[in-house]
């Protein structure tokens, strides 16, 4: 099978030819170039309009030439997300090309081709994928015949994000190999104390774009600035990587998107793979920028599998959602979120295992802690993350995991004790709580439970900071109706590194949105989950909270 594909989301224009059987791809692109900032959307479309037909030109008549009039076998194209007049120009010439050909025409959501190039270059089976580009920031996985999105931005792209600190400076556009070239230069025992701002396994680049800013108006050295920021920023997107692989018990990660060509974002991931025996891969750069090559090997897929679409009904979409799209060119049964259906891992009594992104545990009981079992928790130094940086991290997750563990058990929320605190060695001394964790046990009862704990969290000034599905203990199963009648909640909320003291609406709806999407990312059936966690907390809690949600839903770049 041979498939044209037409790429042409945003900024650049693109064609290519994949033939399947020789695994080969042709791609030839005309990228827009803005004299000054960012994207223009009008220039952009005035851009695709003009080079779109030139580079499908190209392709086509090398295609013939080689194979003939019946070279094409398929036309793919992207049919979003991505900016609406760039994407109508592309749907355009895609149906012109196919009903003029005679052959199939293919609709390819661009994020999915993001991911699927990097399944397909590197054999991996079910990874998670960290997209890494100008417009987006986030994580899929694929479950239960969807890519779910795991994490994700909840403001700017990455790519905009240092875009927005090279504009306010003077730079052109693209911003991120200058800022790369730029930190190359600097100190690298020096680190800018920059925002760093992680919830779960969603993140937030405004208030960092905003501080490099502001440290440019006072005269910080240009190369101090874009190292703590390519610092900052990539290692929270290596942080957010890491927690989705131990949500989800996935050991294979790819990177796409644009970004995704940066050494130090690259490093960054491979060294927290290597360090957890994950495999990494990230295609060769031609796979990374926007591309048509990637839009005709998902569209090779898709047409393999009947996915086409007929021409009165491929209509783009500018929002078009990776988990709208339904995966029909790959195995039902594979799941990057088995491991949650297998049970996690759970050390034995004296023994050491990972949990989590975090910390490994060890779990003593008999002579050496009394009658009760106790964890022993340690943060892990991470590698990847600059020394000043991760020391700062380890440090104050640590208090905080201490403090806030204890306040929230005297606000009535079920926590573990703190029996001991070693700072300097960012290790806890716990009491052992339920027998398993909630993400391989989901059921309604306990979903509920932690809707009312995190409500009492919340009354008392409080937000946990990652309520995912890990981070919750439950105990032996018991009749529904036992479990809800009984006067304490049959669920434990753990690992309060990243809680803080807010009374402030956007922070407890935030809560709420990340236990959200952790339900959404691995069950096969969330709605009842959800609605019964929304439930529990409206009997509690303060009903503004669940309204924000709605509000806090809406920013998701794929909400």
């Amino acid at each position: 099978m041979r498939v044209l594909g037409i790429e042409g989301t945003a900024w650049c224009a693109s064609a290519a030819l994949y033939d399947a059987e020789a695994d080969t791809v042709c791609i030839e692109s005309d990228p827009y170039e803005p004299d000054s900032g960012g994207i223009h959307p009008r220039e952009a479309a005035e851009h695709m309009s003009e080079a779109i037909p030139t580079v499908i030109d190209t392709v086509l008549t090398a295609a013939e030439d080689e194979y003939g009039t019946d070279a094409i076998d398929a036309v793919a194209f992207s049919r979003g997300p991505g900016l609406g007049p760039c994407l109508r120009t592309v749907g355009t010439a895609a149906r012109s090309l196919a009903g003029a050909l005679d052959v199939p025409l293919v609709g390819v959501n661009h994020m999915v081709a993001h991911l699927e190039i990097g399944r397909h270059r590197s054999g991996f089976e079910n990874p998670v994928c960290l997209n890494a580009s100008g417009a987006n920031a986030h994580l899929l996985g694929y479950h239960d015949g969807r890519y779910r999105v795991l994490g994700e931005t909840m403001d700017a792209g990455v790519g905009n994000a240092i875009d927005k600190f090279t504009r306010h400076i003077g730079w052109n556009h693209p911003g991120g190999p200058k800022v790369e070239a730029a930190a190359a230069d600097a100190d690298p025992n020096a680190l800018l104390d920059l925002p760093y701002v992680v919830k779960g396994m969603d993140f937030s680049f405004s208030g960092i774009s905003s501080a490099a800013n502001d440290a440019a108006d006072d005269d910080v050295p240009v190369e101090e600035i874009c190292f703590a920021l390519q610092e900052h920023v990539f290692a929270m997107l290596t942080e957010v990587s890491e927690r989705a692989l131990s949500l989800t018990g996935a050991d294979e990660l790819v990177l796409g998107g644009g970004v995704a060509q940066n050494d130090r974002l690259r490093e960054m991931l491979s060294t927290m793979c290597a360090a957890r025996d994950a495999d990494f891969y990230a295609p060769e750069p031609r796979f990374l920028r926007d591309n048509a090559g990637m839009i005709a090997v998902l569209g090779a897929e898709m047409a393999r599998a009947g996915d086409t679409v007929a021409i009165p009904d491929s209509a783009i979409d500018p929002n078009f959602r990776p988990d709208q799209v339904p995966v029909t060119w790959r195995d039902g049964d594979a799941s990057v979120a088995r491991g949650l259906r297998d049970g996690s891992v759970e050390p034995a009594e004296g023994g050491v295992a990972l949990r989590g992104a975090e910390a490994t545990v060890e779990i003593v009981s008999g002579e050496a802690a009394g009658d009760d079992r106790r964890v022993i928790k340690r943060r892990v130094p991470k590698t990847y993350r600059h020394p000043e940086l991760d020391r700062t991290l380890r440090r104050d997750r640590t208090v905080a995991e201490a403090r806030l563990t204890s306040e929230a058990r005297r606000a009535g929320v079920s926590t573990p004790l703190v029996f001991d605190v070693d700072v300097p060695n960012a290790t806890l001394t716990l009491q052992y709580a339920g027998e398993r964790d909630l993400a391989d046990d989901l059921d309604a009862a306990w979903t509920e439970s932690v809707g009312r704990q995190l409500a009492r969290l919340h009354d008392a000034g409080m937000v946990h900071g990652d309520p995912t599905t890990r981070n919750v203990r439950v105990g032996e199963r018991e009749s529904d109706a036992a479990r809800t009648a009984g006067a304490t909640d049959p669920t434990t909320l753990i690992d309060f590194g990243l809680a803080y003291h807010t009374g402030h609406v956007e922070d407890h709806a935030m809560d709420l949105h990340v236990f959200e999407g952790s339900v959404e990312a691995t069950a096969t059936e969330p709605g009842p989950l959800i609605r019964a966690f929304e439930a529990g907390y409206a009997a509690t809690g303060e009903a503004r909270v669940l309204d924000r949600l709605r509000e806090v839903e809406g920013r998701g770049r794929y909400q």
